[in-house]
């Protein structure tokens, strides 16, 4: 597999297929780039070049005990853009991944971006009085502790059990298991709060490329109405969200996600 260096010496692997526009594909936390896989075969056919990054610490990347910092992974980004020589990018992030795309977005703007499309992350993860969508029972009061024993589970959205057609689907299609990063390492903790900790709405409003928030209506973490509220106030913004449809939007509901997101990218050429 094709790897690129980043400027602090870290190895990413990524995936590289099709001809055409180019695509990037960031996948959420501890989740590998072929976690895409039901997306990257539709795209290739409908004419993308598709490139799935492995963030630091995911898939076959290097894992550093350094750089595990939502700003360092936006800074991986656009080390990632310049090493393919990519300057037109169409960016689709899930869960963290989204949230990766805007860290990018908030420090080198987009000039290199041509639309966004963000994969059920809300923009704040923290509840507050003027944000009601962020992560179910998470608070500025409990926010340094709240993930001290991993993702807890919230008794929101679809069950866990609910969601084994969708982990049978990906295994499927890549005839294995994802190989997925653990959580509990130093780095990967240490993520999941700085994470935590952000607050996206102002880049989000500000973004002057089309993008879309997808939501999934049944997510466990947050509420669907973050998308919604986060194409308000600005007309470049789109929502859709999905029926009986967890976080894993892009697995859950392959069919229904990629018919939006094949939409919206023809809407923006």
């Amino acid at each position: 597999m094709p790897t690129v260096i980043t400027d602090d010496a870290v190895t990413l692997n990524y995936l590289d297929e099709g001809t055409g526009p180019a695509v990037v594909l960031i996948a959420g936390f501890c989740a590998p780039a072929t976690t895409w896989v039901l997306q990257q075969k539709v795209l290739v056919q409908a004419g993308y070049r598709v490139l799935a990054l492995d963030r630091r610490g995911h898939g076959a990347s290097e894992a550093p005990t350094y750089g595990a910092s939502m700003e360092r992974h936006g800074r991986d980004v656009a080390d990632f853009l310049a090493a393919v020589g990519v300057t037109d990018a169409i960016l689709i992030g899930g869960s963290m991944g989204a949230s990766t795309i805007w860290s990018y977005v908030s420090q080198f703007g987009t000039e290199h971006v041509r639309a966004i499309v963000s994969v059920d992350q809300t923009p704040k993860m923290v509840n507050s009085d003027d944000w009601s969508n962020g992560f179910y029972g998470l608070t500025e009061d409990n926010r340094g502790t709240f993930f001290d024993n991993g993702i807890p589970d919230t008794g929101h959205g679809i069950p866990k059990w609910k969601s084994v057609p969708s982990l049978l689907r990906l295994a499927l299609a890549l005839r294995a298991l994802p190989r997925m990063a653990s959580p509990d390492t130093p780095p990967m903790k240490t993520l999941l709060a700085d994470h935590a900790a952000q607050d996206w709405r102002a880049t989000i409003a500000g973004t002057d490329k089309p993008y879309l928030m997808v939501a999934g209506r049944d997510s466990q973490f947050w509420p669907a109405a973050h998308a919604f509220e986060s194409v308000e106030n600005n007309p470049r913004g789109r929502s859709v969200v999905l029926e009986q449809c967890g976080h894993a939007a892009n697995m859950d509901r392959p069919n229904e996600f990629n018919t939006a997101m094949l939409e919206f990218l023809e809407s923006v050429w």
